[in-house]
């Protein structure tokens, strides 16, 4: 998923490692879209036709749909053929940090951007089948990689393993308790060195953060990053540099805190403060903003329910 995956485990447990390795391993072979042979990127490859898929990709899908629709769009799983037409067509780690700004002799302009069309997915649940509109390519990294690490706490808890943290690249989910530590600290970078960092405190469930601060590259002499708005098709232009977000899953936290960072600080902590969600906004230049998501939410975000539309099917 084009990160390090971390699993903190109480001695006598790190054997427990293992199993989340596998899920993680089946989960980005199946999803990745940057994998000709993933089940996504042939899903992907038939858009306009209904295909069958498998039980893990119909639910990250439902999950995506089900948060693109508590989201009124602004959370958009249909952003894949956006993407790689503003140049994320590989894996980070192989993305030239500058792209050339002549286009192939064989590439097509691309389409002129459409919103919304997300809505036009089909989606069955008794017969598990997917039909993508025409054009469209689907791009479940994000939300994914929240799942992901929700389904590895879950597997860890059936283990009998008692307290265990999974961190993926910022997404991370707690079990228990550190120790005799009241709470798991999680300290959030900063884009300025001589800050101190902020610390986010929680006692169980999700803690994500979204950034612009690191997968950035340009093409056509523009500068870009990873979280696209939506509403136009590009690279978000926002005066938050991340954004924190504690809730009851990985999942609704990793949503809740793509949106809000595609918002802005005023308005990205709107509509946490709507969602009764908690969240730590960052500015460009380091000011730290912490949003009350209401007052009869606790620290871990508990009162989190609608970001994510319910669960995944």
């Amino acid at each position: 998923m084009g990160t390090t995956v971390e699993v903190l485990l109480p001695p006598g447990s790190t054997r427990r490692a293992g199993a989340v390795r596998a899920l993680f391993t089946e989960w980005e072979a199946t999803l990745s879209r940057f994998r000709p042979d993933s089940e996504l990127s042939a899903l992907n490859g038939v858009a306009g036709r209904e295909a069958r898929v498998s039980p893990l990709l119909f639910d990250v899908i439902a999950a995506s749909l089900d948060a693109a629709r508590a989201t009124e769009g602004l959370f958009d799983p249909t952003l894949g053929a956006r993407m790689a037409e503003l140049g994320y067509d590989r894996t980070f780690a192989d993305l030239p940090a500058d792209r050339p700004a002549t286009p192939r002799p064989d590439a097509c302009p691309p389409a002129p951007w459409v919103a919304g069309r997300w809505r036009g997915v089909g989606i069955d649940g008794r017969l598990r089948t997917i039909r993508l509109p025409a054009g469209v390519a689907l791009d479940v990294g994000g939300i994914a990689k929240g799942m992901a690490v929700d389904a590895s706490i879950a597997l860890l808890a059936a283990e009998g393993v008692a307290a265990a943290a999974v961190n993926a690249g910022g997404d991370l989910a707690v079990l228990g308790l550190p120790g005799e530590a009241p709470a798991w600290t999680i300290r959030i970078e900063t884009p300025v060195d001589d800050r101190p960092a902020p610390v986010v405190a929680i006692t169980s469930g999700g803690l994500a953060t979204s950034s612009v601060g690191r997968r950035r590259w340009h093409a056509d002499g523009e500068a870009r990053h990873h979280l696209i708005d939506p509403r136009d098709g590009r690279s978000a232009r926002t005066d938050a540099w991340s954004v924190s977000v504690p809730a009851s899953t990985c999942r609704v936290a990793e949503v809740a805190a793509k949106v809000a960072l595609v918002l802005g600080c005023a308005h990205g902590g709107a509509f946490l403060r709507r969602h009764g969600l908690d969240g730590l906004i960052l500015a460009e230049d380091g000011t730290a903003r912490w949003v009350d998501g209401a007052s009869a939410t606790s620290a871990t975000g508990g009162r989190a329910g609608g970001v994510a539309g319910g669960s995944a099917r």
